[in-house]
C-alpha cells in the first residue's frame, strides 16, 4: 500500500509566498505552495487579516490573492470538533488558541506535516503531525 503523505502549510507560508522583502524565503513558501498545500479556514482568515491591517492591501488586490490561494492550496474545514480538540492541544501543548486551532485542523484532517515557523521544530503532536520550520 502507498502511503500518501499530506502536508499543510501555516499563515506565514502564505505570507512570505508573496512577500519581495523576505526573498530566501519566499523562494521556499513558493516552493512549498507549488506543491498544493492544504490549509484551514483560520490560515486564510489570518493571511487576510495581515493583508488588510498590517500590510494595508486594498480589498480588490486581496481578493485577488485570495482567489489564487484557493486555486492553489486545497481547503479543509473547521468543525465543532476542531474548536473542542484545539482547546485539548492548548492545555497539552501550551499553544497560542489560533494555532491550536490551526494544530487541531491538521490533525483531524489526518495530515502528517505542518509547515510553520511559529511552532517548535520537528514537534510531533498526537504521534501524527509533524511540525517543520521550512525557514531555517
Amino acid at each position: 500500500m502507498i502511503m500518501i503523505s499530506r502536508k499543510a502549510v501555516d499563515t506565514n507560508v502564505l505570507l512570505y509566498g508573496i512577500d519581495l522583502d523576505s526573498p530566501d524565503k519566499l523562494v521556499i513558501a513558493v516552493d512549498l505552495l507549488d506543491r498544493e498545500p492544504i490549509i484551514c479556514s483560520q490560515i486564510l482568515s489570518e493571511f487576510i487579516n495581515v493583508l488588510l491591517k498590517r500590510w494595508k492591501y486594498p480589498k480588490d488586490k486581496i481578493g485577488m490573492i485570495v482567489r489564487e490561494v484557493l486555486n492553489t492550496c486545497d481547503f479543509f474545514p473547521i468543525t465543532p470538533t476542531t474548536y473542542l480538540k484545539s482547546i485539548e492541544l492548548t492545555e497539552k501543548y501550551d499553544f497560542q488558541i489560533f494555532d491550536s486551532i490551526i494544530v487541531a485542523s491538521a490533525l483531524e484532517s489526518g495530515f502528517d506535516t505542518l509547515y510553520s515557523e511559529d511552532l517548535q521544530h520537528k514537534l510531533l503532536v498526537e504521534n501524527q503531525l509533524t511540525v517543520i520550520n521550512p525557514f531555517i
